[in-house]
């Protein structure tokens, strides 16, 4: 029995090891091409969605460290995204610091997809690079792992009712009574936080040159439908280059470029196939082969005949 689990093992590792190599080697390439540092930071949530190990936070930081540690950073940094998103707190304390690293020239690469606070990270960066099939998500925050818009929309309705239709007080009391103490607050709080967060980022980064006006204005205008809890209807709303632009990101397309376009998606592939096919459930990993990567670990029982 042991020397079966050991052969596995064995087994399992020399996978992993096959499945490094190659994804390395395409990440590479794209460095050479590019002449700009690459970190690719991916989270398994589209092939393992149950781990609790995929969303942005504070250990991500640990990961995006080792990644940077040695790089050459008047290069500047590619940052590949594929994330649900995660975090608020950890969201800035990771911008924050690659801002640092890099002094802010950072672009933003999603192959695919990156919703929420991945979307955030995006607008942190002077520019996003997006596909055809690429989206971006709304920003609007979570609380209790409900839409914090969503709640106050509700308790203001709830108000309004109760005041023009006493009779609906009770419904509306079944209601807000389960509603958990200090949860309006703290959407509110956690609403101000982010929407402050992507507009300094926008202001100061994406839309710097700009003139303070214009900055101020367009970074507003991109919050707000990013934030648009009635225009966007849910939170997973899947966001497209052309609304990207006309909402005024910094947009530009991957296809811009035939070879830069085929090694950015055969860089996606590698990181897909590695997730869907091995115990890993996030990758931070630079052009270098540097990584920082979660495992999810599976635990085997026997079953007893």
């Amino acid at each position: 029995m042991q020397a079966a689990r050991a052969k596995q093992a064995a087994a399992k590792a020399e996978e992993q090891t096959a499945f490094d190599a190659v994804r390395r080697k395409y990440l590479n390439e794209l460095y050479t091409i590019t002449g700009r540092n690459i970190i690719a930071y991916y989270s398994g949530f589209l092939s393992k969605p149950d781990s609790p190990l995929l969303d942005i936070n504070d250990e991500d930081k640990n990961g995006f460290m080792m990644a940077v540690h040695k790089l050459n950073r008047r290069r500047g940094l590619d940052l590949i995204l594929h994330t649900p998103g995660g975090s608020i707190g950890a969201t800035q304390s990771i911008v924050r610091y690659l801002h640092q690293m890099f002094d802010g020239d950072i672009r933003a690469i999603v192959p695919q997809i990156a919703m929420s606070a991945g979307t955030m990270i995006a607008c942190s960066c002077r520019e996003i690079f997006l596909a055809k099939h690429s989206n971006l998500g709304p920003i609007d925050p979570h609380v209790d792992s409900y839409p914090a818009y969503g709640i106050i929309s509700e308790f203001d309705k709830a108000l309004k009712q109760c005041k023009s239709e006493p009779a609906a007080l009770p419904l509306w009391q079944s209601i807000i009574g389960q509603y958990s103490p200090t949860l309006i607050e703290r959407c509110e709080n956690a609403i101000s936080w982010s929407n402050a967060f992507v507009k300094r980022q926008l202001e100061c980064v994406m839309f710097k040159d700009l003139p303070l006006k214009v900055k101020k204005r367009k970074a507003a205008r991109v919050v707000g439908k990013l934030t648009d809890f009635r225009g966007n209807k849910t939170h997973d709303r899947h966001i497209q280059f052309e609304e990207c632009e006309s909402i005024g990101l910094i947009v530009k397309r991957i296809e811009s470029d035939e070879r830069f376009q085929d090694l950015v998606l055969t860089v996606h592939h590698c990181y897909m196939h590695s997730l869907m096919n091995t115990g890993s459930v996030k990758i931070i990993e630079n052009q270098d082969g540097v990584a920082f990567i979660k495992q999810q670990i599976v635990q085997q029982v026997p079953v007893s005949g």
